[in-house]
């Protein structure tokens, strides 16, 4: 599944599942736009492309901010003159509680970066895509958005909600030969589930160990999910090979989703 000669922007794409899908991409050929708050972890994640032998470029942005997102797409588009994929990884857990000791700011702040920042990214790279008639759009989401986990509602609520603006956005940009799909990756090897299962056994009052193996062996794998099986969905997504398929919602949970 090649990506020679593609342009690819992924957002998040320090550390974790965003900096896999960017090794990913530029293994298969791409060149990349690397973007999130931090510089210091993009610098890391540009020097792994250049050791693979692709190009990187490093933009920081707060995809909360308009105006920060807007800099980063013209930026990333005088560069490389055009963009063929985005893939919108940028996401944060948001509070873990029960949904009533909530505090509404903590539930606004995780909709804006999840739900806000996907729309932002979206609508400052499609103008570019639709007027060159072909562009490819990969959305992370996760299977927390249709399978509950205690005190995680912010979470779950807005990563079921990209679901419904790929979906929405797949109608809308089809007739220009664009496609827009979901990753729903369950729990994934990591920093960011070792926090979950932490959150999880202090608030249910389990043990760390009895967490993580409600998350492991509820899976007909019976294991988390390794990130690079997420970057592997997000290139078949964005490849050829997917041709006919929008607007879908891919599940990458070890089959957890579905028990």
């Amino acid at each position: 599944m090649t990506m020679r000669d593609k342009v690819v922007v992924v957002t998040g794409a320090g550390r974790g599942i965003g900096r896999e899908i960017a090794l990913a991409f530029a293994r298969g050929g791409a060149d990349l736009v690397l973007t999130s708050r931090t510089e210091s972890a993009l610098v890391e994640t540009k020097i792994m492309i250049e050791e693979i032998g692709q190009k990187g470029l490093v933009v920081t942005c707060d995809v909360s901010e308009p105006d920060s997102v807007q800099s980063m797409a013209e930026q990333s588009l005088a560069h490389y003159g055009h963009v063929d994929v985005l893939v919108n990884n940028s996401g944060i857990g948001g509070p873990s509680a029960e949904t009533w000791k909530i505090d509404p700011k903590d539930w606004v702040e995780t909709f804006d970066i999840n739900v806000k920042g996907t729309f932002l990214c979206c609508s400052a790279f499609l103008p570019s895509m639709i007027e060159r008639q072909a562009g490819n759009i990969v959305i992370i989401g996760s299977m927390t958005g249709k399978r509950p986990l205690w005190g995680r509602s912010p979470y779950a609520a807005s990563k079921l909600a990209l679901v419904g603006l790929a979906r929405t956005l797949a109608l809308e940009t089809g007739p220009y030969g664009i496609r827009v799909n979901v990753v729903s990756p369950g729990a994934v090897e990591g920093e960011r589930i070792q926090w979950v299962i932490q959150q999880q056994a202090e608030g249910r009052g389990i043990t760390p160990e009895e967490a993580r193996a409600e998350l492991a062996s509820g899976s007909p794998l019976n294991r988390l999910v390794p990130a690079s099986d997420v970057a592997a969905a997000a290139i078949y997504l964005a490849s050829d090979r997917s041709g006919s398929t929008t607007g879908e919602d891919l599940n990458v949970s070890a089959g957890l989703v579905g028990y």
